[in-house]
């Protein structure tokens, strides 16, 4: 008796139910031959429902479905369904992550040239701790261009850069489909800005319609690299020869995944990439977390003289997330042990995107891009070498006053990743791990990429870029200034509570010129400049 009723229980009698119907739909067939046409797609589909639900009921990896047969399948089906649900019907203008849906509806307008002004208010609680703001002037400027620029090259570099305010962070092919970097690179082309490449190295769909293009090196030095995985000077010779190169990038580290090294799942990795990168098929390509060809901060600034060298003295710096602060001190101590700079410093900030890493690095390994941004910047000011080097930033900009922002704490230009991503189309799906993004932005699945239409798309890069650096431009008009390189920090406020309001510049406080040379007691700079090394990442022991 208990074993029957188990069977008619709630959770059974799906299967219970399906097994009944199936068997007396079996019987009347049998006895009424004539309802064939009318009982043979009933007979079909309770025969799929049965053998559902034995086999939910002796698989052995799934508990839900062995308790519950046929029926605990709506429950991955409501999960696959869940965020599409919350962000289709349930997301707020501010809500949504890791780009809420105001700041997506934004880069989609200005990609489409649509108007981009909104009515009768801000949804921000202005009072509510956290709240930012920039002064404005009693004075407004009247500019005769948005096409802000900034020359980056150093003392010893023979081929500077005049680059764009506002760039494509770096993202590589196989990470984004090749029609994803046809539309990035020609909308760059057309606007006037550079396209960064990603450590995924230069392909074909980077050089196709010619725009500026910054070539990142990561560890892997894929497109620089000889069989067994270590740099090649006449590789990367070649290749930095170019003119379509503007700039060469050693990636130290990425935000999202500092430390971690570059990951690209086997699922995205094609034979054309494999070709590309040097790299075999059927497993992910892992970038080792260090570079092979340095292993310590002086070693570093003679990889990058190597490298100005090889490519005709074209801008040579790297990008890297701040983590330990005497690391990156022991990198400043290098340049002025031997002299060498770089020419530029681009700070990834620990928001920032990726296609793949594990959540702990995501979430909590890093420094964000706000006091990543100010450490450099400061420490460079406080060694008297802040002229020879401008500074780039990235991590989750996507707005004018974003950018505003992030060049108040010091950087000189922007990098931007998903803003231009949402320009070609992503929807923010975050499938981009899959291989089976919906719009074709981040896969490598051809019927996927082919939803991309590259002229399309590409046009909405440039206007993309056009339009924010339009909003740049008044902003700058707002606050009296004729360039975004004036913005200092003292233009922003943030609440700090509701009846509290301070600075940046107290936020953020600032470090003299030549001050650690001279002896610091700012709690940021001090210990960690004591122990800093040139000759190692190692920190020296601490003698007080």
């Amino acid at each position: 008796m208990d074993r029957l009723r188990h069977y008619f229980s709630a959770r059974i009698l799906p299967l219970t139910g399906s097994i009944i119907i199936l068997l007396l739909l079996a019987a009347l067939l049998v006895v009424q031959g004539w309802l064939y046409a009318w009982l043979i797609l009933p007979i079909f589909l309770f025969a799929f429902l049965v053998a559902v639900g034995i086999h939910d009921v002796v698989q052995t990896k799934r508990a839900v479905l062995r308790n519950y047969p046929i029926s605990g399948h709506a429950r991955y089906i409501m999960e696959e369904l869940r965020p599409k649900i919350r962000q289709y019907f349930f997301e707020g203008e501010k809500d949504g992550r890791p780009f809420p849906r105001d700041k997506r509806s934004l880069a989609y307008q200005r990609a489409k040239g649509q108007l981009d002004k909104r009515p009768f208010g801000t949804e921000y609680d202005v009072y509510e701790p956290r709240y930012e703001w920039i002064s404005h002037s009693f004075a407004p400027t009247h500019l005769e261009t948005h096409d802000f620029r900034v020359r980056i090259g150093g003392p010893d570099c023979l081929k500077p850069y005049n680059a764009s305010v506002l760039n494509i962070s770096a993202m590589s092919f196989g990470s984004l489909s090749a029609n994803a970097i046809r539309a990035l690179n020609k909308g760059a082309k057309t606007a006037g800005f550079a396209h960064d490449t990603g450590e995924g190295g230069i392909s074909p769909y980077h050089r196709e319609h010619g725009g500026d293009i910054i070539w990142e090196i990561g560890s892997g030095y894929f497109g620089c690299r000889t069989p067994d995985g270590m740099f090649s000077p006449e590789r990367f010779r070649e290749t930095a020869a170019l003119d379509q190169v503007k700039m060469i990038e050693i990636k130290i580290s990425q935000g999202a995944k500092p430390g971690h090294g570059g990951v690209l799942p086997a699922a995205k990795i094609t034979e054309e990439i494999s070709n590309i990168r040097g790299i075999p098929m059927g497993q992910d390509c892992v970038s080792p977390a260090a570079h092979p060809a340095f292993s310590t901060p002086l070693e570093l600034m003679a990889f990058i003289r190597q490298l100005r060298e090889l490519s005709g003295g074209k801008p040579v710096g790297f990008k890297l997330c701040i983590g330990h602060a005497h690391e990156f001190l022991a990198i400043v101590k290098a340049m002025l042990q031997t002299g060498t700079t770089p020419d530029f410093i681009v700070v990834d900030g620990k928001e920032g995107g990726t296609g793949a890493a594990p959540s702990e690095f995501i979430d909590h390994i890093g420094f964000p891009l706000r006091e990543g941004l100010t450490f450099v910047h400061y420490a460079l000011v406080g060694t008297n070498l802040r002229d020879k080097i401008k500074l780039g930033a990235s991590g989750m900009i996507v707005s004018a006053f974003d950018m505003a922002r992030v060049m108040a704490l010091g950087a000189d230009w922007c990098n931007m990743a998903r803003g231009f991503m949402f320009a070609v189309g992503c929807i923010q799906s975050q499938a981009c791990h899959t291989d089976k993004c919906p719009v074709g932005v981040a896969t490598q699945d051809l019927d996927r990429q082919r939803a991309l239409v590259v002229p399309d798309k590409a046009t909405r890069v440039a206007q993309f870029h056009s339009k924010t650096l339009e909003a740049l431009a008044e902003v700058v008009e707002g606050a009296g200034l004729r360039h975004p390189s004036e913005f200092e920090t003292f233009h922003f406020h943030k609440r700090i509570s509701y009846s509290s309001v301070t600075t940046f510049t107290n936020i953020y406080p600032p470090l003299d010129a030549g001050e650690l040379l001279a002896g610091t007691d700012d709690s940021r700079y001090k210990i960690p400049w004591h122990v800093a090394r040139a000759d190692s990442f190692q920190a020296a022991p601490l003698h007080i």
